[in-house]
């Protein structure tokens, strides 16, 4: 900042600083509301300092100035801070309470102030902390009125001894009074005597209320009254009294009915001073007459509505930006294309409604407006009915008064539909004749292609067609698996806290946990045997096994299995390899094959199951998936029954499909396997003719490394409680799980806020609600609970996430799914093992 200028008038200081440099910047740029409250402590009789913005820049008048002693004129435009660093202490809670709209007020505070003559001088002083508001009516200062009271403690003092004294200084006081009233023009002043309602004005505002200037000094109150608007004049009684009962300041804008007919606005504020017994004795205050400011207003606000009358009526998209790129302008074509009115784009800027990927290419445009260059554009905008449009943009820059610019203006014409014409003529403006040949090559091509891949496609289709079939299935039977996996952890989570609460005693309270179990349980046991049949999205439990021993443990079930004219013949190789994979799945294979075998031969045969080590290159077997070469198990189930027709072979591994009699079969005990056998990494073949028998073998692949088992369970522990005030977001759209983990977090005092989609539980996150935990689906319908985490943390960033998945995934499945603060928990899962999780994640230190 330049340095202040040596001078003790205020007005001309305002003059010669160079406010740029000040953190109210250039003086052109002052609000009406900064430039009002200016002219007000300017004109003031009395000391005033106004504090604005939020360094609280001071501004004081030659009242002022002589309090401020040595610290003028330096503390002129500077934080007041800076200036009086020994106050902060008084002033600081002061401050923060009149920005809030409070009013601060404080009778006879003695003040230690260094004079310049480099002493220091005591003064007592009355002050009034005042809040101004801007056009926004915001808080943007404070205005203090400091009224020195040495004089008036010396007269209180000398007023106990000699009254008459007292007497002769109080009218010696209110003389010099007059004549600083009768001084001051811009701005009318009062000084009412409230014991004798004598009130003493200056001639200014004796005019304004329409009374005779010559009477101006001994008219009661209710003469001035008499000046004011009818319709104000209640307003204006009830506030005086209001501050004379209560000691509050007096601040009023009010409407005087002039003798020929005009109307005139004034602000007036004042303050009631009472005398050492509580007795209210002075009411002192000064005016500004508004009217021209008003009458400006109104101006203003009619040009405005036209202006945007016009500009509504035009069909390209019109706008006004200022300097920090926020919409102070917008036409109503912005309805149309962004859906948002004008009311709601104010104030909002740029990269608030277009996002960074409509920002960014438009910034140095932005960049080059507000440097005072235009400049006009073309790109491609994103329409809210979900099309791309092309827009032509043009950005004008805007000049204040001093020169600068402010803003700039934005044009948009939506020119897609000549940019559709302009293609369609260049489109058909190319030679038809090299059109014609080209696409005569491209089909002669086509078609040859076709003749040679004819013979391999019969040969392929079966196969593929089996292929996309069971992809299918899989998808299918993974999404029951999911929805069932929801029903277990339905009923296990009811079980759970039914126990939890018996444990504890509420017995009452466990009715909607047993209704919510039994309903899962019934729907899960309608999809029970298909999930277990042919999803191949299950996830397996694998361990080591040794094929041989399997078959060894299964043999008295087969056997009996098996019926009795049967024979079994077990012809296990030595030394089979281990593998790894799913007993109890291998063990239902097993068992569907024998059944098979058993009903293929209803006049009795022989039924061989075999074992051996098998080294596989694709070109040895026939399977219905390509052979990834390498070491396999083989484990085959033979028969000498009926045997299939080369019709039934081909689609014996489709889901559903079987042979036997209505109520005797499923058809998906050979989908089973292949989906059983294509998830293990291994393979299954079939050979079959009709008379001769069939023979099913299932290829595992060989661990060549032990697995190490998995540890025992943990024994059940307490669910840790809550620490205070942790507040957890659970999004399910299972309306059972949804309840069992509310009622958990409840229970352990977390606060709980519940949503059953993404949609519903967006808002949520948008509010000002304390959020510690998102507990999410992985699966919800909608959105995914992967793209709502990623939502939430642009606005709670760092927000820790917790997914609830009813699929089975592995490890290198989830690779790149979780990030830093997340984990995942697979359904179905216990209670105590969820809240270990959400406990011990709201424990980790980010």
């Amino acid at each position: 900042m330049n340095a202040v200028p040596a001078t003790d008038d205020a007005q001309a200081l305002i003059a010669c600083t160079d406010w740029s440099r000040t953190p109210l910047g250039a003086a052109g740029t002052w609000p009406q509301s900064l430039r009002t409250a200016v002219d007000i402590v300017i004109h003031s009789p009395m000391p005033m300092l106004l504090l604005w913005g939020p360094h609280l820049t001071q501004i004081y008048n030659n009242g002022f100035a002589l309090l401020a002693g040595s610290n003028h004129p330096r503390a002129f435009g500077q934080p007041a801070h800076e200036t009086w660093p020994e106050f902060r202490d008084f002033t600081d809670p002061i401050y923060s309470a009149v920005l809030q709209g409070q009013v601060r007020t404080y009778h006879e505070q003695r003040f230690t102030l260094p004079q310049r003559d480099g002493r220091e001088s005591d003064f007592w002083l009355d002050l009034t902390y005042s809040p101004i508001r801007d056009e926004s009516a915001r808080v943007a200062g404070i205005l203090v009125t400091a009224i020195e009271t040495n004089e008036r403690r010396r007269m209180a003092q000398e007023l106990k001894q000699r009254s008459e004294d007292s007497l002769k200084a109080q009218r010696e006081t209110e003389e010099r009074l007059q004549l600083a009233l009768a001084a001051t023009d811009a701005v009318g002043t009062w000084d009412w005597d409230i014991g004798e309602d004598r009130f003493i004005a200056d001639a200014h505002f004796a005019q304004l209320h329409g009374v005779d200037p010559a009477l101006a000094n001994r008219l009661p109150i209710s003469e001035y009254l008499h000046g004011v608007h009818p319709e104000d004049r209640a307003l204006i009684a009830r506030s005086i009294k209001h501050c004379i009962t209560h000691g509050t300041e007096y601040a009023e804008e009010y409407r005087l009915q002039q003798a020929n007919g005009e109307v005139r606005w004034v602000f007036a504020r004042g303050r009631c001073y009472k005398d050492h017994h509580g007795r209210p004795v002075r009411f002192l205050g000064a005016a500004l007459d508004l009217t021209e400011r008003k009458l400006t207003e109104q101006a203003l606000r009619q040009s405005q509505t036209e202006l945007q009358l016009i500009i509504n009526a035009m069909p390209i998209l019109i706008s006004y930006v200022d300097r920090e790129e926020r919409f102070r302008l917008n036409n109503a074509a912005y309805l149309d294309w962004y859906g948002l009115t004008p009311q709601e784009l104010y104030g909002r800027t740029i990269r608030d409604v277009l996002g960074d990927e409509g920002y960014f290419p438009r910034k140095p445009y932005i960049a080059e407006a507000l440097a005072g260059r235009p400049c006009s554009f073309s790109l491609y905008s994103p329409h809210r009915d979900g099309s791309l449009r092309h827009a032509l943009m043009n950005y004008l820059p805007r000049h204040g008064p001093d020169g600068a610019v402010n803003g700039f203006y934005i044009f948009v014409i939506d020119e897609t539909e000549r940019k559709k014409t302009e293609e369609a003529l260049r489109d058909l403006n190319e030679t038809l004749e090299e059109r014609v040949a080209a696409r005569t090559k491209q089909l002669a091509q086509a078609n040859q292609r076709l003749q040679n891949e004819m013979f391999e496609r019969e040969r392929a289709e079966d196969a593929l067609r089996h292929a996309q079939k069971m992809e299918a299935v899989g998808q299918l039977t993974g999404g029951i698996a999911h929805d069932f996996n929801n029903m277990l952890t339905g009923i296990i989570g009811s079980l759970d806290l039914m126990q939890r609460y018996i444990a504890s005693g509420r017995t009452d309270e466990i009715g909607r946990f047993t209704e919510a179990a039994v309903s899962s349980a019934n729907r899960a046991a309608a999809l029970t045997h298909r999930l277990l049949a042919f999803s191949r999205r299950q996830s397996l439990d694998r361990k080591t096994l040794d094929v041989n021993e399997l078959i060894h443990s299964l043999e008295d079930l087969i056997r009996r299995t098996k019926g009795d004219p049967i024979e079994l013949t077990l012809r296990l190789g030595a030394g089979v390899w281990l593998v790894s994979t799913d007993v109890s799945q291998l063990e239902n294979a097993v068992l569907n094959l024998v059944i098979n075998a058993r009903d293929a031969m209803p006049e009795g045969g022989e039924l061989l199951i075999e074992t051996a080590n098998v080294y596989l290159d694709g070109s040895d077997i026939t399977t219905l998936e390509p052979v990834k070469a390498g070491d396999y198990v083989m484990l085959a189930v033979s028969d000498n029954g009926t045997g299939m027709t080369p019709s039934v072979r081909s689609k014996a591994f489709d889901p559903f499909f079987t042979t036997k009699p209505i109520g005797q079969g499923t058809g998906l005990g050979l989908s089973m396997i292949y989906g059983f056998a294509q998830q293990s990494g291994g393979h299954v073949s079939l050979d079959s003719l009709p008379g001769r028998g069939t023979c099913v073998r299932l290829y595992l692949p060989r661990l060549h490394a032990l697995q190490s088992q998995l540890p025992a369970d943990e024994p059940a522990v307490a669910a840790p409680a809550a620490a205070t005030g942790e507040t957890v977001v659970v999004v399910e759209d299972d309306p059972a799980v949804r309840m069992l983990v509310l009622d958990l977090l409840r229970e352990l005092g977390y606060r709980a806020f519940e949503a059953e989609d993404a949609k519903s539980a967006l808002p949520l996150f948008e509010s000002g609600q304390r959020m510690d935990l998102l507990v999410t689906d992985v699966g919800l319908p909608g959105m995914n609970g992967r793209q709502l985490a990623e939502i939430a943390r642009q606005h709670r960033p760092g927000l820790k996430v917790l997914f609830m998945t009813g699929y089975a995934q592995n490890a290198a499945e989830r690779q790149g799914f979780l990030e830093d603060g997340m984990d995942m928990v697979a359904k179905p899962f216990s209670i105590e093992a969820l809240a270990a999780k959400i406990r011990t994640m709201l424990s980790q230190t980010p």
